[in-house]
């Protein structure tokens, strides 16, 4: 995969990544220049003279305007490779409304419009190269792609598939017509980002954070000791049995568990640990949390209900009401990969206004210590030992993280709907670092 360092988080039949999306619809999407390239720098500044401003990737403007006829509504929006960003522009119809950044920034990008002058543009981190990498290699599946640098938060890809181009409903003839319902009919759901907004059960990726509160708690002190848990495990107080699935499962340590994606396992250290202190954990990690990229992603939830064992046992598995996005898996990924520290992922580098001011995103709020460094160590040696499986209803599942050649710490996390498990997710993954490489 073309990296100095990598490590990879692979587990049954999910391997750890979400999805996020943005669902079709008129309103505005909740959240929250100069053109700079994906690592922050400064790039030549090209704001719009006329007509609307432009999101920017790459040092490139990925949108444009073009005169509509009408008077109310002077320019419709244009767009450059649409398909491959709309999970991060959004949509500007002058029939049905605006999403994403496109929303987030109206303002800004419709200065011009409203002044007569010139107009700003939203810069935003995304790496074109990772970005084309993980939109080629889901293709036509119903997925989802986040590349997260975890010391610094920056989002380097965001890909929801299939996808749309934004420009063909952008203005307000019979043929944008079509097209919007063409989209809004197809029963693939082009318009849902499913790298936001899309939030099954994490399954099996779950278990790091199972892992997590066993280490933080002091149920184990290392990842290679035994957790002492037989192949079937029966949960106290009930005749119902979780069993692993492979013989190494029987009295497997968490760094064997992990690999081998033992349900059994993590079953008993969800009950050990007790709902506290998983719950705690989890939201450390980030679960249960708004976030905001400053695109609204779906909240990642953990139960707050109390739960009965048997209950608690399925939370440990990833299941039992435990669901998350791509977005947060990448985070949790990164987290692990940088020595215990919670970064909040952002999407935009910069905002510069058509007066030549510049403006950076605020904080979202988020970041911090989710585990200590000892607890991160010890799963991050973990990490490479992880196997998957074949995927089940919920998808298939791969994370992994890579220290790229100019030093960046990288995370990856890829979900497929339907796949094959997670050796084609991990494929996928490969194919983005590489691109970062």
């Amino acid at each position: 995969m073309h990296s100095v360092i990598k490590k990879t988080l692979l587990v049954p039949g999910l391997v750890l990544a979400l999805a996020a999306s943005s669902a079709a619809c008129g309103g505005n999407e909740d959240g929250g220049g100069a053109a700079t390239g994906p690592d922050g720098t400064a790039a030549s500044r090209s704001p719009s003279s006329r007509g609307l401003g432009n999101i920017v990737v790459g040092g490139k403007a990925v949108t444009g305007s073009e005169l509509s006829g009408v008077d109310k509504v002077p320019y419709r929006r244009t767009s450059t490779d649409g398909a491959l960003y709309a999970p991060v522009t959004g949509y500007r119809s002058m029939m049905y409304g605006r999403n994403g950044l496109e929303a987030v920034y109206d303002d800004v990008l419709t200065a011009g419009v409203k002044s007569g002058g010139a107009s700003g543009n939203v810069v935003t981190t995304i790496d074109p190269k990772a970005q084309k990498a993980a939109f080629d290699a889901l293709g036509d599946r119903r997925g989802a792609a986040v590349a997260l640098d975890a010391r610094t938060g920056r989002l380097l890809a965001l890909v929801s598939t299939p996808s749309y181009d934004p420009a063909t409903f952008s203005g307000a003839t019979p043929d944008d017509a079509t097209a919007w319902k063409a989209l809004t009919a197809d029963e693939r759901d082009p318009l849902l980002n499913r790298a936001l907004r899309l939030a099954p059960g994490p399954g099996a990726t779950f278990h790091v954070v199972v892992a997590a509160a066993a280490l933080e708690h002091g149920l184990y002190a290392s990842v290679d000791d035994s957790t002492r848990t037989p192949l079937n495990y029966v949960v106290p107080g009930t005749d119902a049995a979780v069993a692993g699935d492979s013989p190494r499962c029987e009295n497997a340590s968490i760094r064997t568990a992990l690999r081998y994606s033992c349900d059994n396992v993590f079953a008993r250290l969800a009950v050990d640990a007790g709902q506290s202190a998983l719950r705690s954990t989890a939201e450390k990690l980030g679960y249960n949390q708004e976030l905001t990229i400053p695109l609204r992603a779906t909240e990642s939830t953990y139960p707050t209900k109390p739960l009965t064992a048997a209950q608690l046992a399925r939370t440990g598995t990833g299941g039992g009401g435990v669901v998350a996005t791509p977005l947060e898996t990448a985070r949790i990924t990164a987290a692990l990969a940088d020595g215990g520290r919670l970064v909040t992922p952002r999407l935009v580098e910069r905002v510069e206004k058509a007066d030549g001011s510049t403006q950076r995103p605020a904080d979202s709020g988020g970041s911090g210590r989710a585990v200590s460094r000892r607890t991160a160590e010890q799963l991050r040696s973990a990490l490479p030992a992880v196997a998957s499986r074949d995927g089940d209803r919920q998808g298939s599942w791969f994370t992994t993280y890579a220290r790229q050649g100019d030093g960046r710490l990288v995370s990856v996390a890829v979900h497929v709907s339907g796949g094959d498990g997670g050796q084609e997710a991990g494929r996928i993954a490969g194919k983005i670092l590489a691109a970062l490489a």
